[in-house]
């Protein structure tokens, strides 16, 4: 892949400060935790209200993670060809439409359908504000992705404290329609977004490929957790089985369609997405475990669990300006530290030395290596990834991203239910240490 160009969608520095681009921007991306990490804490609720079993209500979820990792990729590749002001109003009308389903919800079902619904926004919102990143100019870069991981981490964290509050103090509803906050950023990205999309039309048979081996694969990880049926079971492989290799013809075939050969094909872009998805499938895993541990083994109420988290932030926000300083192999190494610091402490919780704090710290340290890896990654891929190709780019990697957190949850979840809650932090903890080894093996470029 050749370097992208400096001039892209934002504006010059000299009219919008690296602070206010990485607010904006955080703005749009940030929300879209909160639907997992945020929203698993009323599910309890949810059931009791609508009348369903856990395996009924973990759809809640399992749809949100569907829909977020489908919408960044649809979205990110229809900024390329309608442009990132036209993608943005789409996304935000399908994230307010899935918001207002979720609140009047009378069933389940429908509260399953308005959550892939605001799923799909909020992918869009991210996919753009993603898009927009990688857009900035490049005298900025540095400065710019180092506060964004600032924000990054302040999201992450406070979404278990968020969710709980909410929860107690208004209703579930509002805690599941939480990514519905993106739209506040919206009218500060509006007008930065002014590169005109290339107008072609976008491929169809591409994106349906790729969205029926994503919910495939989603479905199949979360089966132990939604008690489907072997039949069932068996189907949803042959399914994934056949898309994924209708997929790979038609980016053989179509080498500029929805998944481009040109940025999958990248080594750097793959090592990169296979990073993200350590850091990812940590994060999610630990905020599926570490709350249930402590409020299991030490019961910590979810308010206290919530502010046990927040230090994350600031160890993110430190680390994440860090990064922002580094070059690419040193912004790398504090990555592979932090990842590596977070699977030491993931073991040391599985063994019970040192009662809640380890639990503590690994959760601390795996928003912050959320917090870096939005500096280091997804720096170096939007640096790399060709004008046109920004938003098809950033959206499958955003869409990698996501897959992997639902791969941790899930066998996260899966273990739980034949272990120790504290045992399964030994193999979460691998997540994490792959992230390590992958970024600290990448050769200079």
């Amino acid at each position: 892949m050749t370097a992208a160009p400096v001039a892209g969608i934002e504006p010059s520095p000299g009219r919008i400060g690296p602070l206010s681009t990485a607010v904006r921007l955080g703005g749009l991306f940030g929300p879209a935790v909160f639907g997992v990490t945020a929203a698993a804490v009323a599910l309890p609720q949810v059931g009791a209200a609508l009348n369903a079993g856990p395996a009924q209500v973990a759809w809640v979820l399992i749809a949100h993670a569907l829909a977020l990792g489908v919408g960044t990729a649809v979205f990110g590749r229809l900024a390329d060809s309608r442009g990132a002001r036209a993608t943005l109003l789409i996304a935000s009308l399908t994230l307010v439409a899935g918001a207002l389903l979720c609140l009047v919800a009378p069933t389940l079902g429908v509260l399953v359908a308005g959550r892939l619904l605001l799923a799909a926004g909020s992918g869009g919102t991210a996919a753009v504000g993603a898009a927009l990143l990688a857009g900035v100019d490049a005298r900025e870069r540095l400065r710019v992705f180092a506060r964004y991981g600032v924000v990054m981490a302040l999201f992450a964290s406070a979404a278990t404290l968020l969710g709980g509050m909410v929860t107690a103090w208004l209703s579930w509803r509002v805690t599941v329609v939480l990514p519905v906050l993106s739209i506040l950023a919206v009218p500060f990205c509006l007008r930065p977004a002014v590169r005109a999309g290339s107008r072609r039309p976008v491929d169809v048979t591409g994106a349906a490929a790729l969205t029926v081996t994503v919910s495939a694969l989603i479905v199949l990880i979360q089966a132990r957790t939604l008690k489907l049926d072997g039949p069932i079971v068996l189907a949803l492989a042959v399914v994934l089985v056949l898309a994924a290799v209708a997929l790979a013809w038609w980016v053989a075939r179509r080498p500029d369609g929805f998944v481009p050969r040109e940025v999958v094909g990248d080594a750097a872009y793959r090592i990169a997405a296979a990073t993200g998805v350590g850091v990812f499938g940590a994060l999610f895993a630990a905020m599926y475990v570490i709350p249930q541990i402590l409020a299991a083994s030490y019961g910590w109420s979810v308010l206290t669990i919530g502010v046990a988290l927040l230090p994350g932030a600031a160890i993110g926000a430190v680390l994440s300006r860090r990064a922002g300083r580094l070059p690419g192999r040193g912004g790398r190494l504090l990555l592979a530290g932090t990842a590596l610091a977070a699977a030491v402490a993931m073991a040391a919780s599985a063994t019970g030395w040192g009662g809640p704090w380890p639990a503590v710290l690994a959760a601390s340290l795996s928003l912050a290596a959320f917090a870096v890896t939005q500096v280091v990654v997804t720096g170096e891929v939007s640096a790399r990834l060709p004008l046109p190709l920004r938003g098809a780019g950033m959206g499958l990697l955003n869409l990698t991203f996501f897959v992997g957190g639902g791969v941790g949850s899930a066998i996260a979840g899966a273990l739980s239910e034949s272990m120790p809650m504290h045992r399964t932090l030994l193999v979460v903890a691998l997540f994490p240490l792959a992230a390590a080894l992958i970024a600290v093996a990448r050769r200079r470029e």
